[in-house]
């Protein structure tokens, strides 16, 4: 009430506009970048330019050939996040159903998952991508990178389907269901936040990653993702930072459509669960 009065902010408001500041002044920063050559970067950071660059955009499309190395990034994702999402649905139904010593254990040896650091798999990944005749691939990548979020998704999974009443299952299964259509019929749809949650969480992992997609796929520009593609803009002797941020905003514009996107499914999710609670 005193706030009111005084017409003073309350101070969560204050957190949440400063928190929200904070992500939006290097997105500001990179996009005013891009529409500048690198005189205005320099002497005028965060102004606006005086002179909207817009060919920066496509002199880092044909530069870097982003248009292939799109196309590239979106197959391994989408790939991956599918294989990811098939394996993940099962093992966290049967995890957050089962009890005793054994669940426990099998839980744990997923949360192991999390202490091998990605330098430490480097070099048996690419030993076995020779042996398997898979190297410089985008096969091999599809089939390895569920395996890195593997640990995290099920294990996110299995949190959200233990909230789900074990009467819904029993009923189900009373009137003939069997177990994939309950885990497909209910525990998908009811887990919905949770399976939105971990699609953006490997979203972002897949589409980000780059020390395996380096060694595995190689320089060629018809194999290398996005973010292979994007260093090869600094490796001329004059860097272009215009163009450098136009390109980070073009790699960037699919991971916010797929944020926005889910993110408007979650709260919808959470809002229908929280009313049919």
């Amino acid at each position: 009430m005193a706030s009111r009065r005084t017409g003073a902010p309350p101070a969560g408001h204050l957190l949440a506009w400063l928190y929200a500041a904070l992500l939006i002044l290097p997105l500001y920063y990179l996009i005013a970048t891009s529409l500048k050559d690198n005189i205005e970067v320099f002497e005028h950071p965060f102004a606006l330019p005086d002179r909207w660059l817009l060919e920066n955009f496509s002199t880092a499309w044909d530069l870097a050939r982003l248009g292939p190395a799109l196309g590239n990034s979106v197959l391994i994702t989408v790939g991956a996040e599918a294989i990811t999402l098939a394996l993940a649905f099962p093992a966290a139904y049967g995890l957050a159903r089962s009890g005793g010593r054994t669940a426990a254990i099998v839980e744990k040896v997923f949360g192991l998952g999390f202490l091998i650091p990605a330098f430490a798999a480097l070099v048996p990944t690419v030993l076995l991508a020779i042996e398997l005749g898979m190297f410089q691939t985008q096969a091999f990548l599809i089939l390895f990178l569920p395996a890195t979020a593997l640990p995290l998704s099920v294990i996110l999974l299995t949190q959200f389907m233990r909230t789900i009443p074990p009467e819904l299952e029993e009923s189900a299964m009373m009137d003939g269901a069997g177990r994939w259509t309950v885990l497909w019929r209910i525990y998908v749809p009811m887990s919905a936040p949770g399976v939105i949650t971990v699609v953006i969480l490997n979203f972002l992992g897949f589409w980000n990653e780059y020390l395996f997609s380096l060694v595995i796929l190689g320089p060629d520009p018809e194999l290398r993702t996005v973010q292979v593609a994007l260093p090869s803009l600094t490796s001329a002797t004059m860097i272009q930072y215009g163009t450098l941020a136009a390109a980070c905003l073009i790699t960037l514009a699919p991971v916010y459509a797929v944020y926005i996107a889910l993110q408007r499914r979650m709260e919808n999710a959470l809002v229908d669960g929280a009313v049919k609670s």
